[in-house]
């Protein structure tokens, strides 16, 4: 037997036909089941990248982490730009997401243009590594 023959054997192209490790009946029968499946309550999460510039925008973030479970990146840079009162209801937002609602939130960049915060819902685990 050549080198050939020996590595289209081991890859299953010739050779000794190998006995399935599973009977076709068993293997059959598993797939006929249709009624048993789990459904995933959220098969996925959207993460949302938003710079808001009202209230509103800012209710809309509340929205997405209280009812539909989704994490959100926020910049903050325009609020900041805007001056101390949007800047501070933002903040006011946010902390009450934490207090009442279990939310987390880590500063993920803060520099003159963009002031990034992730907020995640307490179903969603932020890990922070340094």
């Amino acid at each position: 037997m050549s080198f050939i023959d020996r590595f289209k054997e081991s890859l299953g192209f010739t050779g000794k036909e190998k006995k399935p490790a599973m009977s076709n009946e068993f293997v059959n029968e598993m797939l006929d089941y249709e009624d048993d499946y789990i459904d995933a309550e959220q098969p996925f999460y959207e993460i949302i990248l938003i710079r808001p510039r009202s209230i509103d925008d800012m209710d809309y973030v509340s929205d997405q982490i209280i009812e539909e479970n989704n994490p959100v990146i926020v910049d903050l840079g325009y609020l900041e730009e805007e001056g101390v009162d949007a800047f501070q209801m933002a903040g006011e937002k946010i902390n009450f997401l934490r207090q009442n609602h279990d939310a987390e939130s880590i500063l993920l960049c803060n520099s003159s243009e963009k002031n990034l915060i992730i907020i995640a819902p307490s179903r969603i685990n932020i890990v922070k590594k340094e």
